[in-house]
């Protein structure tokens, strides 16, 4: 119980920082906002401020932001309706959402940065049998302090460099009983396939972390500035995400999360700690971000493309269209939606967990 509560909480958050950007962008640009509610289904209760009625609504699995006159239905063309605005102003209400979310993003980031975070050190724990390492003699409990002179202090540093030394012989300085000794290891090249199922060489010694981990922190201007490199990097591998996806080079059932898998991440992340916490939210939040700008009917991305048609044929074109999108895109996420749901359902087990809890 105390899991889904904190599960709830940070969808929430997520939903409420997404939602606020469109409602301040909307203020600023002179539109009504009817209803600003977090979640969906019944209303447990609600409150009015001003033009504005508050809302919080049985499922927490969303939430909306209510414009006057945003639907052709409603419109009347008073001056404070969404669709009496003009095209720069509707976009930047709907931009505003993904862009609240991105900051949000970057936020997460910046605190997990400056609050410090979890990294391994470069102490081996275990040696591999009948890899290079084992050959040099290299040892548990040996601490790895360069390779090629180029200084190290964290597992994932040793990685990056030791991967990119496939089939080369390299320099590996340790600290071994307060002592430093050199050894010579030939690099191992091994071929792997990607999480993009592409095929890469790479390469390997052969050892493994101690798990000796310590806690490192940036200063805050430092923080900052991390925090957006960090988040560039996540755009960057959820743009390919999804272009893969798209191209069918990866598996949607395998790379797709719904609402019972973000659980399990999250519950995951709670376990691990508020640091984690962060991490997986500035991971959500930018990933909300992202999805939503897709050009898909009902997302914010596709209204952004009936602005476009708007632009190019003329209201009349887009006031017979916009039903038709509307309708095209709720069955289609619809079905996405009941398709992922089941396929966390099975990815994760929930089945067999609950076939044992009836067995008991």
């Amino acid at each position: 119980m105390f899991y889904l509560v904190i599960y709830i909480v940070i969808l929430s958050i997520l939903i409420i920082a997404h939602e606020l950007g469109h409602f301040i962008m909307a203020k600023r640009m002179g539109v009504k906002v009817e209803i600003f509610s977090l979640g969906f289904g019944q209303k447990i209760f609600s409150f009015k401020r001003k033009d504005t009625e508050y809302a919080l609504r049985l499922l927490p699995l969303g939430g909306y932001v209510k414009l006057a006159g945003d639907n052709w239905e409603e419109y009347k063309g008073l001056p404070d309706e969404y669709l009496s605005k003009s095209l720069k102003a509707r976009l930047k209400i709907l931009v505003a959402g993904s862009g609240f979310n991105y900051l949000l993003a970057i936020l997460c980031l910046w605190l997990v940065f400056y609050l410090g975070y979890p990294r391994f050190t470069t102490k081996v724990g275990e040696v591999l049998k009948d890899m290079p390492a084992e050959a040099s003699g290299i040892q548990p409990e040996d601490k790895i302090l360069s390779v090629d002179n180029q200084n190290v202090t964290y597992w994932d540093d040793l990685q990056k460099i030791i991967q990119k030394k496939g089939g080369a012989t390299v320099s590996i300085s340790i600290l071994r009983n307060n002592e430093t000794k050199k050894v010579d290891v030939a690099v191992q090249k091994k071929e792997i396939t990607t999480i993009w199922g592409e095929k890469q060489s790479i390469g390997l010694i052969g050892i493994v972390p101690a798990g000796e981990v310590i806690k490192v922190r940036h200063g805050f201007i430092k923080a900052f500035f991390l925090s957006i490199q960090r988040s560039l990097e996540l755009t960057y591998v959820t743009l390919k995400g999804i272009v893969w996806l798209v191209l069918r080079k990866i598996s949607i059932k395998e790379s797709v999360a719904g609402p019972v898998g973000i659980f399990f991440i999250a519950q995951g992340a709670i376990k691990m700690g508020i640091l984690a916490v962060f991490h997986v939210m500035a991971v959500l939040s930018l990933s909300l971000s992202i999805v939503n700008l897709l050009p898909l009917p009902i997302l914010d991305g596709g209204h952004i493309v009936l602005l476009g048609m708007e632009r190019i044929k003329g209201r009349l074109f887009i006031k017979k269209f916009d039903p038709i999108w509307t309708k095209a895109g709720l069955t289609f996420i619809i079905a996405l939606a009941l398709f992922v749901f089941y396929n966390d359902l099975v990815r994760f087990g929930v089945f067999e967990k609950i076939a044992k809890w009836f067995i008991k």
